[in-house]
């Protein structure tokens, strides 16, 4: 089933490529040809305060119980995991309150 979407007035933004020919364009304006100079511009990135929380919460310093992780793994494999409604509805309460400033 083909599906034409229009632009409504917008302009055209180019298409997506794959990585075979991201390669090679990358390469060919990489590549400067005789008589020509290319600038190069450093690149940054700029983590907000929330941003540097969230890495540090989520980086490898996080405990994480991995008997519980694998106990887990097996009942999800066997079918037996039973989840814990009140238990999940708690939880998603308590981060709801810390997303809100809530603790």
């Amino acid at each position: 089933m083909n599906t034409t979407i229009s632009s409504n007035g917008l302009p055209q933004l180019p298409l997506a490529t794959t990585n075979a020919e991201n390669s090679a364009a990358q390469t060919a304006t990489a590549t400067p040809s005789a008589g020509s100079s290319v600038s190069q511009t450093d690149d940054s990135v700029h983590l907000t305060d929330s941003a540097r929380a969230l890495q540090q919460a989520s980086s490898a310093n996080a405990p994480v119980d991995t008997h519980k992780v694998e106990q887990i793994k097996q009942q999800l494999a066997a079918g037996t995991y039973k989840a814990n409604p009140h238990a999940i509805a708690n939880s998603l309460v308590s981060l709801e309150g810390q997303i809100g400033g809530n603790k």
